[in-house]
């Protein structure tokens, strides 16, 4: 049995190569000029797109803690201006230019990361049920280019991961802006950040505190401060979580972890430590580059 420590570091420290692809200029400009001009238009289009031309209702289940105006704002009149094999493309190109110019494809030894990212993809694709966004992914053709060949391992590996956590926060009861909020209230993403990436509003946010802490998962409000009132600046989670609300944070994490471990167990304990070693120059350069910027 491998330790689900040694395989989520091999995870976290390759996932750069995949998550830039939210925040780098090469994908908003071609996206752009598929006509996906939109608020997150690209960003829905372009991760839906496996599904072909997903709905918005598919988009919502899918990716789980958007709200869902936001997604139907974007779907599914983006394939009234373009195509998924279109935006598929454009992902790609735009993917591998931007690690280009992060210098990634010289960044360590891609070979043997792409071999040992691409087994335990491949493994993954064993394990389909239950993991719909891994599973449109993992219908896609290799590119059968190394650096874009790594990044859609990194894709599959992050679907496959993500779909075992939605799984998870949804047998834990929680909605999508409870996750969120108890994601705040840990500290690691600013609340800001995360209201406003997601699209929920105030008074959507301000129910999900409410909830969590009638559940005893979010500290209670200061004193002489009414419960539904946020803390000066505005902040909603700034009491944090209960110890309560630690306990299910760490089960919810630990047992994403445990669902993960079927991609990783092709590599074994030794080739998970290897595949952390060789991914930590890939992940660095990525962060050096600025490909992770905001």
């Amino acid at each position: 049995m491998i330790d689900p420590h040694v395989a989520r570091r091999a995870w976290r420290r390759l996932e750069p190569v995949h998550g830039m692809i939210y925040f780098v200029p090469e994908a908003s400009e071609r996206y752009a000029a598929l006509g996906l001009t939109g608020q997150m238009t690209g960003y829905f289009a372009s991760r839906g797109a496996a599904f072909g031309e997903a709905s918005a209702e598919v988009v919502i289940a899918a990716f789980f803690n958007f709200n869902p105006a936001l997604v139907r704002r974007a779907l599914p009149s983006a394939w009234e201006v373009t195509t998924p094999a279109k935006v598929l493309d454009a992902r790609m190109e735009a993917a591998e230019a931007a690690l280009r110019r992060g210098g990634i494809d010289t960044a360590g030894a891609l070979g043997e990361t792409l071999a040992l990212a691409r087994r335990a993809a491949e493994a993954a694709a064993e394990h389909l049920h239950g993991r719909p966004l891994f599973a449109a992914h993992a219908t896609l053709p290799w590119p059968g280019e190394p650096l874009r060949d790594l990044f859609h391992a990194q894709t599959l590996l992050r679907e496959f991961r993500g779909d075992g956590h939605v799984a998870v926060l949804t047998s834990e009861g929680l909605s999508p802006v409870e996750a969120l909020a108890m994601h705040a209230a840990g500290g690691d993403v600013p609340e800001i950040f995360l209201r406003a990436s997601r699209g929920w509003p105030e008074e959507a946010w301000a129910a999900a505190v409410a909830s969590l802490r009638a559940k005893g998962l979010l500290a209670g409000a200061a004193d002489g401060q009414a419960a539904d009132d946020p803390p000066s600046g505005g902040d909603w989670t700034t009491a944090g979580l209960t110890e309560e609300g630690r306990r299910l944070r760490a089960h919810i994490e630990a047992r994403t972890d445990e669902l993960a471990l079927p991609a990783y167990a092709a590599l074994g304990e030794q080739g998970c430590a290897r595949l952390a070693e060789l991914a930590q120059p890939f992940g660095r350069a990525v962060v050096s580059a600025g490909l992770l910027a905001v």
